[in-house]
């Protein structure tokens, strides 16, 4: 994923930041929070970006967003972004910091898509399966439920994808017959 340099820049100076404070592991958590606050809440994107909103307002907000404290590494540094008028870019930011967080401690973002809800047992075997096709590396498991899979299961790591599902299979069972 490539989201400019920009971003990357940013990122990288928060995760100096990060590394000189020794809190890393918390940035990395309230950058997380962050981005999954864009993600959930498409109104935070226009209401950061909106010029009206007083600073100490864009703040508190970003804050709560990120489940950050006042005097933080996050905050200090969001209020740095903010000012300098490049709030724009706080997610795209957020998303650089977590890849070079990954990168840096060997972690792997698995999500693990399925037609129906797994057993934890179901979801151990997956796991177990995943671990041992990349060794040392730390997973960072998440679950979810499509129904639209009709059955299987879709394995997503980082940015590649072992699709084992049933819709995949009769959409390509399809695309065979109509050739």
């Amino acid at each position: 994923m490539n989201d400019g340099l920009i971003p990357n820049r940013y990122a990288r100076a928060l995760f100096k930041l990060a590394l000189e404070n020794g809190d890393e592991q918390q940035v990395y958590g309230e950058m997380k929070a962050l981005d999954q606050s864009f993600q959930a809440a498409s109104q935070l994107k226009k209401a950061v970006g909106n010029p009206f909103l007083p600073l100490d307002e864009k703040m508190s907000l970003l804050r709560s967003a990120a489940q950050a404290p006042e005097n933080g590494s996050t905050a200090r540094f969001m209020r740095l972004v903010v000012e300098k008028k490049r709030e724009d870019f706080l997610r795209p930011i957020a998303r650089s910091f977590l890849k070079l967080y990954r990168e840096q401690y060997g972690i792997a973002r698995v999500e693990v898509v399925t037609a129906a809800a797994m057993s934890r047992d179901e979801v151990d075997k997956i796991v177990a399966m995943v671990s041992h096709k990349l060794g040392d590396k730390k997973l960072e498991l998440s679950t979810a439920v499509n129904p639209a899979l009709i059955g299987g299961f879709v394995v997503n790591i980082d940015d590649k994808e072992l699709d084992a599902s049933v819709k995949t299979q009769i959409d390509k069972l399809r695309l065979k017959l109509l050739s």
